[in-house]
């Protein structure tokens, strides 16, 4: 057993007398007559358990136990009073005193007393360590999610890049046409104030956005001269083939909506609803316009790149029919400098 308890009394008879019913318990024992005695023997000994007289000269019994609690709450106090303290005794169990009895008291009474005492000192005790393990151990599963989800948002995004990359490889597209749009979008998208996972939903819809075009055939997709009505009609079917194949994979329903609607018009002229004005999300307005970009400063099989000023001079003409004016107005006001750091390649 060798638990250590404090019996702090003024009257040396009482604090012998518990000491040495305690001791034929196996417990150790230490004595002390007053509160500053007691705190020297605190400090010096691993004590579990204090039973401590209310009245005693200079500082009470109350001031011990206040301490005490501010010390080591978990020291178990067993407060000793005379018939006359009982007020001060409830104010003690309010205080935090775990339990408390009266003179004349019994020895068995106060060996079945300390003895349920430490148990329950004990049992809160493991009970504390196992709730910091658990805590400890929920962090650690906490942070396994984290770094796993993490790994899997990266397995995505490289899968998505990888599967983009082939369908612009496909289309025999310079680069990549479509990180590129997705890098314009993620630019004019922060300037407009939108940002986290809203604007994390537009970036993936831009980088998407043709992805479609998995389900038109290659004698469409790659004719080298104008398409005809019916092929037109066909080619036209990509936003929704997009949406169909996104629409249903939860963390891509935000860029489905991007793919349904890029090639929407602010006049309502576009297709495949005729969507107009603020109708049309803020994604699709923003792509409008940064589709436009990428498309007149790249190379085609039929004609070379076009001048940046080309791109203004076009925003500026269609500003209010294909494009939403305020999003036409931002674009002009970026520099030609940070739209070339943002593709990674100089216009002409």
């Amino acid at each position: 057993m060798n638990e250590h308890i404090l019996i702090v009394d003024d009257e040396e008879m009482i604090r012998e007398l518990l000491a040495s019913a305690l001791l034929q318990e196996g417990y150790t024992c230490h004595l002390a007559s007053n509160v500053d005695e007691a705190f020297a023997i605190l400090s010096e000994h691993p004590i579990v358990l204090v039973i401590s007289d209310i009245m005693m000269p200079g500082r009470s019994g109350v001031d011990l136990l206040r301490d005490i609690k501010k010390v080591d709450a978990d020291i178990a106090v067993l407060m000793v009073t005379g018939l006359s303290d009982m007020n001060t005794a409830l104010e003690c169990i309010h205080l935090g005193a775990d339990d408390y009895i009266s003179k004349p008291f019994s020895i068995n009474r106060v060996f079945l007393t300390v003895k349920n005492l430490i148990e329950k000192r004990d049992l809160a005790i493991e009970r504390k360590n196992y709730q910091i393990s658990l805590e400890f151990k929920v962090l650690e599963q906490t942070e396994q999610i984290r770094r796993t989800m993490n790994e899997l948002h990266k397995a995505y995004d490289h899968t998505l890049t990888a599967l983009v990359r082939a369908l612009d490889a496909r289309e025999k597209e310079v680069g990549s046409h479509s990180e590129r749009v997705m890098n314009y979008t993620s630019l004019m998208a922060a300037k407009l104030g939108i940002h986290g996972n809203d604007l994390e939903q537009l970036a993936k819809g831009a980088l998407l956005h043709d992805i479609g075009k998995i389900g038109i055939s290659d004698n469409i997709l790659l004719k080298p001269g104008p398409l005809d009505d019916g092929e037109w009609v066909e080619m036209r079917r990509h936003p929704q083939v997009g949406y169909a194949i996104l629409s249903e994979i939860g963390f891509l329903k935000g860029p489905a909506e991007v793919i349904l609607t890029h090639h929407e018009r602010f006049d309502g002229t576009g297709y495949p609803k005729g969507l107009k004005g603020e109708q049309i999300p803020i994604g699709s307005r923003i792509f409008a316009v940064v589709d436009t970009l990428d498309a007149m400063t790249s190379d085609r099989p039929y004609r070379k790149a076009l001048p940046f000023d080309a791109v203004s001079s076009e925003v500026r003409t269609h500003r209010g029919s294909q494009f939403d004016p305020d999003i036409a107005d931002l674009f002009l006001s970026l520099t030609r400098s940070q739209w070339e750091e943002c593709s990674g390649k100089k216009f002409i």
